[in-house]
């Protein structure tokens, strides 16, 4: 028998950190002291001024001063460790009227919305937009799967479990952060039986009570 053997080189580099790095933020907000300020909101007798979120973080106050001197320890910190805070990438975002911010000559905008850990922020905490939002992205993907749906090689227990598995988490990410009122119960209840309605290949037009159409996706 005749060996053979080959030669593999293996290639190591080395990687500069990035910004985004979660061991690297974690340092600075560790080191800015933010567990211990007094800054922050009361939630639960708990004092939170902090949201981290993989390369996400939102600082949080009661008043524009407390906001202020948080971002400013977490830029102070971040310059130790040769980093510059990014005034573009920070915004601000208050249920009142705020005055404008410079920071290093930049102007921090303000904005009445943001996306933070899937769900869209308001200030005005109205969490019909996020509900509306996910809705749709529920509804493009289950669109998306509309060849699959047509499919006669694949079974309707497998179709179901790719609704529950594809469809719906899609459209609850982030839901922890929801507070739903009774319209937006409604929505939710029609985006589901819509669902089973289109795996089912029924018409919209046709007159099916929800109790059948549930016991036929199970």
């Amino acid at each position: 028998m005749q060996k053979i053997q080959r030669t593999c080189y293996i290639k190591k580099e080395i990687r500069r950190m990035k910004l985004t790095d979660v061991p690297l933020k974690e340092y600075i907000m560790r080191n800015a002291g933010l567990e211990e300020a007094q800054a922050g909101i009361k939630i639960a007798g708990r004092n939170l001024n902090n949201l981290r979120y993989a390369d996400d973080t939102t600082l949080m106050a009661e008043s524009e001063e407390e906001l202020k001197s948080l971002l400013m320890k977490v830029k102070e910190e971040s310059g130790k460790v040769g980093l510059k805070l990014n005034i573009q990438k920070t915004k601000i975002m208050a249920p009142g009227p705020i005055t404008s911010w410079e920071i290093d000559g930049e102007t921090v905008e303000t904005v009445s919305d943001f996306i933070f850990g899937g769900s869209k922020i308001t200030a005005d905490g109205d969490c019909s937009h996020a509900i509306k939002r996910h809705l749709l992205l529920g509804r493009k993907v289950m669109t998306n799967l509309g060849s699959i749906f047509k499919s006669r090689d694949i079974t309707l227990p497998t179709k179901v479990c790719l609704v529950k598995a594809m469809v719906f988490p899609v459209v609850m990410y982030g839901c922890e952060s929801w507070t739903v009122k009774k319209a937006e119960c409604r929505r939710i209840d029609a985006f589901e039986l819509w669902c089973w309605r289109r795996l089912l290949r029924l018409l919209v037009s046709r007159r099916l009570w929800s109790p059948e159409t549930a016991r036929r996706s199970n």
